[in-house]
């Protein structure tokens, strides 16, 4: 069972999921950070993945998470993205004793999607909000504008943008406008529009070109994807 809502952080999905039965999933990389609690293991945070990471879960297990939009995390979590790229760590290790009063908060496991918001609100206040090229650079991104293109955009050299989204968003605008396109390309795929004509509004070469990023990105072909 799954279920998300629109957060009350500005741009961030909250989302749960019951495990009804043993199995895995294959959560696609997205840009984001997620801030987690799990009824097996806590509050941990999810950082940005460059290809799908497989999730074990067992029957009963339940899961809350505060997805932010791309470029909030690193306001929310303290750190810059590329340190968390790939990885899943406990919040404590991030926050330290503040992580304390979260858990506290989320231990019986009621109210845990209200605990994780002002939780994150509360951080986001404290850094004065997000850097607003995140939002910036993964909306161009997403739309498909070209890397150079949005660079010019906001007055920045091919290094300075490279640095700028390492820090944002874990990894560099290149990759991320890969991941973001691929996003874009199922999105189209699962609203129902044919392979061949994914490719050409996504911004592919072609139908191969798309089922190699995917397979890439994702591990297996498009079709994999819409089966499941």
């Amino acid at each position: 069972m799954y279920r998300e809502r629109a957060a009350r952080v500005a741009g961030a999905v909250l989302w749960e999921s019951v495990g009804t039965r043993d199995g895995v999933a294959r959560v696609l990389p997205d840009g984001c950070l997620d801030l987690l609690w799990s009824s097996r293991r806590g509050l941990l945070v999810a950082g940005p993945d460059r290809t799908a990471q497989l999730s074990v879960s067992a029957a009963g297990d339940r899961w809350v998470g505060l997805r932010l939009p791309p470029g909030t995390g690193p306001a929310v979590f303290g750190v810059p993205a590329h340190e968390l790229r790939d990885r899943r760590v406990p919040l404590a290790d991030l926050w330290g004793p503040a992580a304390a009063a979260v858990a506290e908060r989320t231990a019986d496991g009621r109210a845990v999607g209200a605990a994780l918001e002002e939780a994150a609100r509360d951080r986001l206040r404290a850094a004065g909000g997000p850097d607003p090229l995140g939002a910036h650079l993964a909306g161009r991104l997403a739309a498909g504008a070209p890397v150079g293109v949005v660079a010019a955009e906001v007055g920045l050299g091919a290094r300075a943008l490279h640095r700028r989204c390492q820090r944002l968003f874990g990894y560099g605008p290149k990759t991320l406008a890969r991941i973001l396109r691929m996003r874009r390309a199922l999105a189209l795929a699962r609203a129902g529009t044919p392979l061949a004509e994914v490719a050409a509004r996504a911004g592919y070469a072609d139908q191969a070109h798309l089922t190699r990023d995917v397979r890439e990105l994702a591990g297996v072909p498009p079709a994999a994807l819409l089966r499941g």
